[in-house]
């Protein structure tokens, strides 16, 4: 037993990785998509690439780190559908490094996008879903949320905050749903990011031994959208199996 089909569904940072999978996988489940990024030619070629497989797509360049930009992408979805039933918060950073290198630049980067990109998100959905008594926040954290491990100091920082921020919300709410998804090893850009070049070969060393596609953590964000109204599916881990 599912819910409706057919949800206008907002993703930010959907211009690749576990943005673009999981605009392409809800938009074949039915639902309407709205696509947020920094990179338009992307975002414009996955719309188009929606629209031609006959679902419903249109995108908006998009700075979660902007709270009037992410005010601007959640009014032009409404007023294009004329309600907001989901909105994805997965953009991201993942500039790994020791903390004794003193990235700061990279520390408030993350900051920004990680955390502060997801309180603008929910800042400017939380008016328009309190007045539709209905809607669900779906907020893309990282086993780095339940785990720290070295070089990701400050990363694990801004996911830990992400749970914290969404279990008060959820608590605070009674007509939203709110979820966590926290993603293990996944093939996504995240690791470009990286600039000690060490800390990258690890990283992708790890990455080549056990990791998924984003396909998967795609489907996990489905299966909690697709849950019957009065469900709240709170927070989803998803690993590969061969992680420790």
């Amino acid at each position: 037993m599912t819910s409706s089909p057919g949800k206008v569904v907002l993703i930010t940072g959907a211009s690749s990785g576990i943005g673009a999978a999981t605009a392409r996988h809800l938009a074949e489940r039915g639902h309407s998509i709205v696509l947020g990024a920094r990179r338009t030619g992307r975002i414009a070629t996955i719309a188009r690439d929606i629209e031609l497989a006959g679902g419903q797509a249109f995108f908006r360049e998009l700075d979660v780190t902007d709270l009037d930009s992410v005010k601007a992408f959640v009014a032009a979805a409404h007023e294009r559908h004329g309600r907001v039933d989901v909105l994805v918060n997965n953009a991201g950073v993942m500039p790994l490094s020791f903390v004794a290198e003193l990235r700061i630049d990279d520390w408030n980067r993350m900051i920004d996008v990680n955390l502060r990109g997801v309180l603008n998100g929910i800042a400017a959905v939380l008016p328009v879903m309190t007045e539709q008594k209905s809607g669900h926040i779906i907020n893309v954290a990282s086993v780095s949320g339940h785990r720290v491990d070295p070089t990701a100091a400050v990363y694990s920082a801004t996911k830990f905050a992400v749970r914290a921020l969404s279990e008060g919300l959820r608590q605070e709410s009674r007509d939203l749903r709110v979820t966590v998804v926290s993603p293990g090893l996944t093939r996504t850009e995240l690791f470009d990011g990286i600039a000690n070049p060490q800390v990258e070969a690890g990283a992708r060393a790890m990455l080549d031994e056990a990791s998924i596609p984003p396909g998967a953590i795609a489907e996990a964000i489905g299966f909690a959208i697709g849950q019957p109204d009065g469900v709240d599916v709170n927070e989803l881990v998803v690993r590969p199996t061969a992680q420790g």
